[in-house]
């Protein structure tokens, strides 16, 4: 998946591509920038791609390219585009060069084919709360991150203590949140996520749910790496005294028979 390109020189650029095998490659495309170049708009932001590359000493060298999906349908719409740029930006900040990570490849490849065949405001949110759980930070939504309360209502949630708070600690800080945006959230992090795509509940759950995670976005898209060390103070990967369920679900639905053509390296 091409995440960004770079002009180099007057006739080159640089590719950054999220491969299936090896992580985030860095690749020269010669001659890219030149009329009737080979590569053409194939090694734009968004494509989907299978490539051979030639290993050189600090960049590889693409030598084939083959398109497996364009994703046309998000360049001629600019909602969609937009949100499909923040989602490659915000893989390309947390994948590491030459460190394989298959679920990230494969949620950004779903994520974007979503997009693309159902452009729903909540597609870029989900995305966001997806790749926080898959760095290590999967918000406590069942009990207050602060007391361990598990009597509901809810009503704020906090990045800072792990997850949501219950009426009383939520008097000293965190952000309000209405009972549709988190049974929303739950069903985008506990496995529903195509039942939340298809009935997200109404446009203002959506916005609510997105600007939770929007404090986020900034040190994403910075180049800030994600894990349970960069959660905040006092905020481990799920929450105080906690561990990670066995059998998280998957981060996306299946991106479709197409997702093992992933990037081919030589």
């Amino acid at each position: 998946m091409v995440l960004r390109t770079i002009k180099l020189g007057e006739t080159d650029r640089i590719v950054s591509i999220l491969t299936q095998g090896n992580g985030k490659v860095r690749a020269v495309a010669k001659g890219i920038r030149r009329p009737g170049s080979r590569f053409g708009a194939r090694l734009e932001p968004t494509s989907h791609v299978a490539l051979q590359c030639y290993a050189g000493r600090e960049l590889d060298v693409v030598t084939q390219v083959e398109t497996i999906d364009a994703f046309r349908a998000l360049r001629e719409h600019y909602g969609s585009l937009t949100h499909a740029v923040s989602m490659l930006e915000a893989a390309d900040s947390v994948a590491q060069e030459r460190e394989r990570n298959q679920p990230l490849y494969r949620m950004l490849v779903g994520g974007l084919r979503t997009l693309a065949t159902n452009p729903s405001a909540l597609v870029a949110p989900a995305f966001f709360w997806k790749l926080l759980s898959l760095e290590g930070f999967h918000p406590i939504l069942e009990d207050c991150a602060r007391c361990g309360s598990d009597e509901e209502p809810f009503p704020g949630f906090d990045f800072g203590e792990g997850g949501v708070l219950c009426e009383g600690c939520a008097r000293f800080g965190g952000r309000r949140v209405r009972p549709a945006a988190l049974a929303l959230l739950r069903r985008i992090l506990g496995g529903a996520l195509a039942g939340a795509l298809a009935d997200p509940g109404g446009g203002e759950i959506v916005v609510e749910v997105d600007a939770a995670i929007g404090s986020w976005r900034a040190p994403v898209r910075a180049g800030a790496r994600l894990s349970s060390s960069s959660t905040g103070p006092g905020c481990p990967a799920v929450g105080p005294g906690r561990t990670a369920p066995a059998g998280f679900p998957p981060p996306w639905p299946a991106a479709g028979p197409r997702e093992g053509r992933g990037a081919r390296r030589r």
